[in-house]
């Protein structure tokens, strides 16, 4: 019998045993044992490579889709107030971080859009 064969029978005989609480619970413990013995710059690292790896292996179709499905979940737990408090702090954010040169860039670029939009219709 191989590594793999044997890895693999381990798993099918560990998944009938166990519960979903189980695996909630190793999972836990294994986070928590990571998070003792990990950086920030560890979990930035791990995640850039994951994200680089996401974008390799997927298309503008498979982002949409999860995009959708992420603001559905997201509406159906959250309400109006929920979303007005978001806007509040990306709008406090955003103006922090760009200057008047850029909300007239951008204005300037829906402005254009709007007009494509008109002359399309």
């Amino acid at each position: 019998m191989t590594l793999e064969e044997a890895g693999r029978k381990g798993g099918e005989a560990t998944a009938r045993n166990h519960d979903k609480e189980f695996y909630q619970e190793i999972g836990r413990k294994g986070g928590e044992a990571t998070s003792e013995n990990h950086d920030k710059e560890f979990y930035q690292e791990i995640g850039r490579k994951g994200g680089e790896t996401t974008a390799e292996n997927h298309d503008k179709d498979f982002y949409q889709e999860i995009g959708r499905k992420g603001g559905e979940a997201t509406s159906e737990n959250h309400d109006k107030e929920f979303y007005q408090e978001i806007g509040r702090k990306g709008g406090e954010a955003t103006s922090e971080n760009h200057d008047k040169e850029f909300y007239q860039e951008i204005g300037e670029k829906g402005g254009n859009a709007r007009a494509e939009q008109r002359n399309d219709d």
